[in-house]
């Protein structure tokens, strides 16, 4: 008789949740190196690694940082990487889902957003208006664009569209690069920043099947497969208290997302 018939097959699962954004709490290279690591440190007896996704997106640096690591280290170890999809993969939550060899997601899962997006305010109609005059300083004749009390200026716009074209041509050559021959329909239909619902995903191609993860866990290791569930360490006791406050998290996403390309 054996006498470990009772044992599961046990998968790690990188539960990746939240804004991708370089500062505490968030999704970024800093909080999930040694999580990505302890995966697939795990994962070489299933070899398999799932990703749990539920992220709307956020900075496309942290987006790549991730997605690159996980396939250098998918590479070295032959571990399969399976991401699944649940409100919503999308933007650079898609960009982490390209990560995996297979993605699965729910029908009405929210995925695609394929694109990049910045912004601003135009203030300087407004100081004029009180009579409030700006007193801006520089060395360099662009270390100003785009700033918020100054007119627009058109060599401004054009920078910074040229600039949303070519991280938006990364995004799409990511995406070309991990899902290869799945794709289905012509650029325009995949590419133009949308986002759609988890079936038209699929008949896209940006999704491989339907899935959450009981099942897929189920489908890569058998009706007894127990998840493993890795993610970041919370500080504990007074560290909790000493971090960062919910409303500067709240600014520093807003001002994030003013000022800096992303995919959202």
């Amino acid at each position: 008789m054996n006498i470990f018939f009772w044992r599961r097959t046990r998968i790690p699962v990188i539960s990746l949740r939240g804004i991708i954004a370089a500062r505490a709490g968030s999704i970024n290279i800093g909080a999930y190196t040694d999580v990505i690591e302890r995966g697939f440190a795990l994962a070489k007896k299933s070899n398999y690694l799932i990703l749990a996704i539920e992220s709307p997106g956020g900075s496309a640096v942290q987006s790549d940082l991730i997605g690159q690591l996980i396939r250098r280290r998918a590479a070295e170890t032959k571990v399969k990487v399976v991401a699944v999809i649940g409100d919503v993969g999308a933007s650079g939550g898609y960009w982490l889902a390209c990560a995996a060899d297979e993605i699965y997601a729910n029908r009405l899962s929210i995925v695609g957003s394929i694109g990049v997006i910045t912004g601003g305010f135009g203030l300087d109609k407004f100081i004029a208006r009180y009579e409030i005059e700006r007193r801006l300083f520089t060395a360099g004749d662009n270390k100003a664009r785009m700033e918020t009390f100054s007119p627009l200026r058109p060599q401004d716009e054009a920078f910074t569209r040229a600039l949303l074209e070519q991280a938006h041509g990364m995004f799409k050559d990511w995406v070309r690069e991990r899902r290869g021959a799945a794709l289905t329909a012509p650029d325009e239909a995949v590419f133009d920043g949308g986002y759609m619902l988890g079936e038209s995903a699929k008949t896209l191609g940006l999704i491989d099947e339907f899935g959450d993860i009981d099942s897929v866990l189920t489908i890569i290791g058998g009706p007894k497969a127990k998840p493993v569930w890795l993610k970041p360490k919370r500080p504990r006791g007074l560290l909790r208290l000493l971090t960062r406050t919910s409303i500067e998290a709240a600014l520093d996403t807003i001002e994030a997302r003013l000022n800096t390309p992303g995919l959202k």
